[in-house]
């Protein structure tokens, strides 16, 4: 029998010769879509250091009141929330729409109040995770932008469609490169760099203001009169279900703020602590994360479930990555967070993980490889150096990156991380569940674990070196700025 992880590590092998990477460059947005209430950016997903993890990376700008329509995509995602705060719904079948919130109607004519499936809220360093499929909305309902990336892992095995990046929208009328990740149909016209880099600008605002008039929602395609069927409804109303001539693209302005049950009790109390918030948040994780751990019935139980509801109906889809959650501390040098199959259980379904870093003013993140995954940085904040080594011992890639910019780490290369006078800031988006690294200095290196005389002869050294090589760093991980001149 073959497992889900077998099977993605089995596509990944398909694409190994996308990885005779010999340069990498740090990466900005090619593709830039603007809405009525925001923006959607794209990496270029032809690059072939995407090409070589399987994956495509976007950007979404969502302003205040500003809401990202509802869509799918044929592949796992795992967001970062850069900047802001929000709330965020996603629809999983089968599952009951057991929360409420009220409506201008209900509060005047005192009727029903809306259900729905569970709606989550979000901020500033939360990771986000979505599987294939799954129809899900974002809403901007604090004070400032709304900024997040997100990782779309095409060569996932839960996407059986081919390694292109595709975006199916239930509503709207979204610009036409937008659902297909910034790609045409035709990808021989991609072939050529020197011709991508010519009409990069041109292409640009091409798709910038390209509408559709006949939709581009998965509604449009139905027609009308199947539609008033199935719904139930006149086919005025079908046709307007199609969106065929709605130019807001994909992030639309709501007139009126989304109601909650959580914005219902706030206008109640007018406004809480920020400490009762965080405590409301917490118990809200612990409570999420009993439901994940109770266990089944059996089937000679009286009240018989389907699994649904231990499964998909219940399982956390946030994790935080501050401060209180860091998993690696130095006080002097910054911190490491990592997101994975053990503490978001949902990731080990889908195969991907994330770390969060921050590194003070000059400090360094140990010299490392990828054991079992493929690294891909997005730099979040400041400014640093990043060195990534080959098999051969070539330097494929030595420079300075800063905020905005993405760079491929491949499986196995080596890489080191040294931040500016600013500061260093980076979500990493990892390609399995349960991705390890293996240092090559401080306290828990691979240094540590061989013997004095064998590193003293693998470098021709004395065993004195070879005992310093091993000692002198006695941090883990994220190591502090060296004082005093060097030797």
């Amino acid at each position: 029998m073959v497992t889900n992880h077998q099977q993605q590590q089995q596509r990944r092998l398909s694409r190994q010769s996308e990885c005779q990477l010999q340069n990498l460059n740090a990466l900005q947005p090619k593709h830039r879509f603007r809405s009525e209430a925001g923006e959607t950016e794209f990496w270029d997903q032809n690059e072939q250091q995407f090409q070589c993890a399987g994956v495509a990376f976007l950007r979404h700008k969502i302003q205040r009141r500003g809401l990202l329509l509802p869509s799918f995509t044929n592949a796992p995602m795992l967001m970062y929330i850069v900047q802001g705060e929000g709330i965020q719904g996603a629809v999983f079948p089968g599952c009951a729409e057991t929360f409420q919130s009220p409506s201008q109607e209900h509060r005047q004519q005192r009727s029903s109040p809306d259900q729905h499936q569970k709606i989550r809220r979000f901020k500033e360093g939360d990771v986000i995770a979505l599987p294939a499929g799954i129809s899900n909305w974002i809403y901007n309902n604090g004070q400032s932008q709304l900024v997040l990336v997100a990782l779309v892992d095409v060569a996932n095995s839960h996407n059986q469609l081919d390694v292109n990046f595709r975006k199916f929208f239930l509503a709207g009328n979204p610009q036409e490169g937008l659902v297909r990740g910034g790609q045409r149909q035709d990808r021989s016209q991609w072939q050529s760099k020197s011709y991508r880099r010519q009409h990069e600008e041109e292409q640009e605002e091409e798709e910038e203001e390209r509408r559709e008039s006949d939709g581009n929602n998965l509604l449009s395609g139905f027609d009308k009169n199947l539609l008033a069927e199935v719904f139930e409804i006149d086919t005025r109303l079908a046709r307007k279900l199609q969106n065929e001539r709605d130019n807001r693209g994909a992030i639309v302005r709501v007139e009126h703020e989304i109601q909650t049950p959580e914005t219902a009790e706030e206008e109640q109390r007018q406004q809480g602590s920020e400490e009762e918030e965080e405590a409301k948040e917490e118990e809200e994780r612990s409570e999420e994360e009993r439901e994940e751990r109770r266990p089944r019935r059996s089937r000679g139980e009286r009240e018989s479930r389907n699994g649904l509801e231990e499964t998909f109906c219940t399982m956390r889809l946030k994790h935080r990555t501050d401060s209180s959650f860091a998993d690696i501390f130095n006080p002097r040098g910054g911190r490491i967070t990592t997101v994975n199959g053990f503490n978001l259980p949902i990731l080990q379904w889908l195969q991907l993980s994330a770390e969060r870093g921050v590194l003070y003013n000059n400090a360094l993140y140990a010299p490392h490889w990828n054991i079992n995954a493929h690294s891909i940085v997005y730099i979040t904040r400041g400014n640093g150096r990043i060195q990534i080594v080959s098999e051969n011992g070539e330097a494929i890639f030595d420079d300075q990156v800063q905020e905005g910019q993405v760079i491929t780490i491949p499986q196995n290369h080596a890489v080191l991380k040294k931040a500016g006078r600013q500061g260093f800031e980076w979500i990493a988006f990892k390609t399995n569940a349960n991705a390890q690294i293996s240092q090559l200095a401080g306290r828990v290196s691979v240094m540590r674990g061989l013997p004095v005389d064998v590193l003293a002869n693998s470098f021709g050294i004395s065993r004195e070196e070879a005992s310093r090589l091993k000692q002198n760093r006695q941090e883990v991980s994220v190591f502090s700025p060296r004082r005093g001149p060097q030797q």
